[in-house]
């Protein structure tokens, strides 16, 4: 039987790279589940998700012409409720705080910071092209 697009399947983990886990399923085929589809949430490190030998339940997602199977753990989880309305309107009421228009105060204190970043960049720039802090050559 030739596994399809779509279908749930039951494997075990057989290995954990920094990328993703391998997982064999029935009938001897090994499939990949990558690391952008082990959950809903950001996943630094695998480990933290899955364990060797662990037994999982995985929906195939891709089959290529050279017969590599692309598994997903995240396609059976459900998906995450949006945030509460409040949240919404917190950030809304954030950004039309941000967006108010700024003093002619407000603008030259930030270009005066600006400017002097950008001046301090390129004197670090400057340095470092001619052998950093003053240093001769030749001497």
């Amino acid at each position: 039987m030739a596994l399809e697009i779509g279908a749930v399947v039951e494997g075990e983990v057989t290995g954990i790279t920094n990328f993703g886990a391998f997982v064999q399923l029935p009938e001897g085929k090994v499939g990949l589940i990558h690391i952008s589809e082990v959950s809903n949430v950001y996943v630094k490190d695998v480990h933290d998700f899955l364990k060797d030998k662990q037994k999982v339940t995985v929906k195939v997602v891709s089959v290529d012409e050279r017969g590599k199977i692309g598994l997903s753990l995240k396609a059976l989880m459900p998906t995450p409720p949006p945030p509460p309305k409040r949240t919404q309107e917190r950030r809304k009421e954030f950004t039309q705080a941000k967006a108010a228009p700024a003093t002619f105060e407000d603008k030259l204190s930030q270009f005066m910071k600006d400017s002097d970043d950008r001046l301090l960049d390129l004197k670090r720039n400057t340095e470092s092209k001619r052998g950093g802090r003053g240093a001769r050559r030749g001497v």
